[in-house]
């Protein structure tokens, strides 16, 4: 099964680390990793269990909305109306509907001017009496619709009245926005968080909120795939409840080692093991499904497996929060350990790699991948001088099956 093996000589498809006698000398290396996942963007203060974390990442992944200098998204923060307007921009390619007009409180220079004006031009937004737009106003959930229906030409094809009654506070819904939000939860493109009962459109929308509305909107007219959730208002869906064992396996090798040293999360990725069904017999989630995810070292403890995304055999993809047991299972590697026997059929995270090549001397040790492509260079400094490094074992037959922390959504 494995894919991993153990060489003394260099070949095309491994990471070699020489590492030469003596305090004094040198230190060579040469890295050649495969990449296991997708690059992403990642955001510090987005977690892979939040709840809009699939339309956030999508869309920054797609150049639609980015995330402030230090990292962080700030999910929580308002969208003013020239913020909106920019991401209209980007989200949509859609032709002019009407000629472009000059806001008197928008000059020429402003940061967002020409943003506004294709958002005007193609439909979306519009401005107040007296030619204003207002673009530092903090936009409205409702305002957000009708612009996403407006500019996509959508109009309601049932009762309103009768659409609307999705809603606990639909009597709270301005006059002038009914028809387009009744139009927009025909579409799905309505998402309310926490309670998908409550639209709560007269509230600035947060920066998440307009990620999920946009996304939805994409979605309804084909330019990406949905997003499973349980939030959209009239999504047809099946809920895994939380706390369903998922079982899975990894086919790349047959242990996993970690240092217990581990600086950065391991990405890692899963297979579903069998189909799950529901009580009867439904199919929910098809075997050999993707669970692309990562290990994280927990300081002193061991090792645990974190769940983002589950893509089915047809490429369908959705947001899944779900853990492994916590794994604490470690083999201590000294000075003279024999090193094929050690790491036959491993795969290695890059602290395992950087520790064991330090410790035990070997100067050509070989595997065909570090999980992560991590800077093992970086970190053999970490180890040098040491008799002995303690690694985390891990079995994928037995460690890796998941547990659901939330609820999994899907149509």
């Amino acid at each position: 099964m494995s894919k991993f093996h153990l060489m003394q000589s260099s070949t095309a498809l491994f990471t070699a680390l020489t590492l030469i006698s003596g305090a004094a000398a040198p230190l060579a290396m040469q890295v050649s990793v495969q990449a296991q996942t997708r690059a992403a963007t990642t955001f510090t203060d987005v977690a892979s269990g939040y709840w809009a974390n699939g339309y956030i990442q999508e869309l920054a992944n797609r150049n639609v909305l980015t995330g402030f200098p230090d990292g962080s998204f700030r999910p929580d923060e308002p969208v003013t109306r020239a913020q909106f307007a920019a991401m209209l921009r980007t989200a949509f390619n859609r032709n002019p509907v009407r000629n472009t007009v000059n806001f008197k409180d928008v000059p020429n220079d402003y940061w967002a001017s020409a943003a506004i004006r294709d958002a005007y031009s193609k439909g979306f937004m519009s401005g107040y009496p007296e030619n204003d737009f207002r673009p530092g106003e903090y936009i409205p959930r409702a305002q957000v619709l009708v612009a996403l229906t407006s500019g996509l030409g959508y109009a309601p094809s049932s009762a309103v009245g009768t659409t609307l009654q999705s809603f606990s506070d639909a009597n709270s819904i301005p006059d002038w926005a009914r028809n387009s939000i009744a139009a927009a939860t025909e579409k799905k493109i309505v998402v309310n968080y926490p309670n998908v009962q409550y639209l709560n459109p007269t509230r600035p929308a947060t920066r998440s909120e307009v990620a999920a509305f946009i996304y939805q909107a994409m979605a309804s007219a084909g330019d990406v795939a949905a997003v499973m959730s349980p939030y959209v208002v009239g999504q047809a869906s099946t809920q895994i409840p939380i706390g369903t064992t998922i079982p899975t396996r990894y086919d790349q090798a047959d242990r996993i080692l970690l240092s217990m040293e581990e600086p950065n999360p391991v990405p890692v990725s899963l297979t579903i093991n069998r189909n799950i069904t529901s009580s009867t017999g439904k199919l929910l989630i098809p075997a050999d499904s993707e669970v692309v995810g990562e290990l994280r070292v927990e300081k002193n403890k061991g090792a645990r497996f974190f769940a983002k995304t589950l893509i089915t055999p047809e490429g369908n993809e959705m947001p899944i929060s779900a853990t492994s047991q916590l794994m604490t299972q470690t083999e201590e590697v000294r000075r003279g350990s024999n090193v094929l026997e050690l790491l036959a059929g491993a795969a290695l995270g890059a602290g395992a790699a950087a520790g064991v090549a330090a410790v035990t001397g070997d100067r050509a040790i070989a595997t065909e991948e570090v999980l992560g492509g991590g800077a093992v260079g970086t970190l053999l400094a970490t180890f040098l001088g040491r008799n002995r490094v303690t690694l985390i074992t891990i079995d994928p037959d037995t460690d890796l099956d998941l547990t659901l922390d939330s609820p999994l959504a899907l149509l």
